[in-house]
């Protein structure tokens, strides 16, 4: 039987979303049903898997070492709740979807996250697209740029200053390449190609300034620079290994006030409409920026 079972967990390490039961006969067609049965039984009695209901077939997915060590002691309704917390990754889940997958009473259910919080195995974070609604989401697990805003946000407020100065460092750091290729002895079309800063250039340029508390990944990167470009201040381009390139170009006329408008870094601007949680008429910085 211990062989059986190793044969199982093996299965289940090559993959970690999980296993049916169908998936270890196929992996294992060797195996007798009334030995599978045995075999699961003594798994599940040893918390070697965690098991889910997936379109009516259960599921086992391998327990990792933190999910054991977060869930040691806990009862059955917290084992459940964690589940579905884990369930849901970096992006988290609401706890009226706790409830309905949990059929646990509101009582009950506050009850058992404020337990798993206090063991430090789940953390409640704000979401940035609606102040009062909380997601959870596993303790050590960051999460997705989609609940915090990603770098432009600060305790869920839009940081513009911030935003203003990547803008301006950015900008400078495209000046003074297109200053440095100036006059070029090779001629004006080698000058040009190479005023050019690939994203990851410009990304090390405000890593080494020390202006950004949090690290800027290159599509955060390619947000401000696209603001230059919509400025009418820089240009960009594609290599050929297609890669973007952005250069610093002379303005001919003064760029209009609506490319100044917060939305062009907003990383909420996809989900925005004329009806729904995020609109215009609700949005304090376009207001802020109108009143301007």
């Amino acid at each position: 039987m211990d062989e059986i079972k190793e044969k199982i967990l093996n299965v289940a390490r090559q993959n970690p979303k999980g296993i049916s039961d169908n998936d270890i006969t196929a992996a294992i067609p060797e195996l007798q049903s009334a030995e599978l049965v045995t075999a699961m039984n003594e798994l599940l009695k040893q918390e070697c898997f965690d098991l889910f209901n997936q379109g009516g077939s259960l599921i086992y997915r391998l327990k990792t070492q933190s999910s054991k060590q977060a869930v040691k002691g806990a009862d059955n309704e917290e084992k459940v709740v964690y589940n579905l917390i884990q369930e849901s990754g970096n992006k988290g889940i609401w706890i009226r979807d706790i409830r309905l997958r949990s059929n646990l009473a509101n009582t009950q259910l506050t009850k058992v996250l404020k337990s798993l919080e206090s063991k430090k195995a789940i953390k409640a974070v704000k979401c940035v697209n609606a102040s009062k609604k909380k997601v959870y989401m596993l303790y050590n697990l960051e999460p997705d740029r989609s609940i915090t805003g990603g770098a432009w946000y600060q305790d869920q407020d839009f940081d513009l200053e911030f935003v203003d100065i990547l803008n301006i460092q950015c900008l400078r750091f495209l000046n003074q390449r297109a200053d440095s290729v100036k006059n070029n002895p090779r001629g004006p079309i080698v000058g040009r190609t190479q005023s050019y800063a690939t994203v990851a250039e410009v990304q090390k340029y405000i890593t080494d300034l020390g202006i950004s508390k949090v690290q800027l990944d290159a599509e955060e990167v390619i947000t401000i620079l696209n603001t230059l470009v919509y400025d009418g201040k820089a240009e960009s381009s594609v290599y050929p290994d297609g890669s973007k390139v952005y250069r610093a170009i002379e303005s001919l006329i003064p760029p209009p006030g609506l490319v100044e408008v917060p939305c062009g870094v907003c990383p909420l601007i996809h989900k925005c409409s004329s009806q729904g949680l995020i609109t215009p008429q609700d949005c304090n910085y376009i207001t802020e920026w109108l009143d301007q």
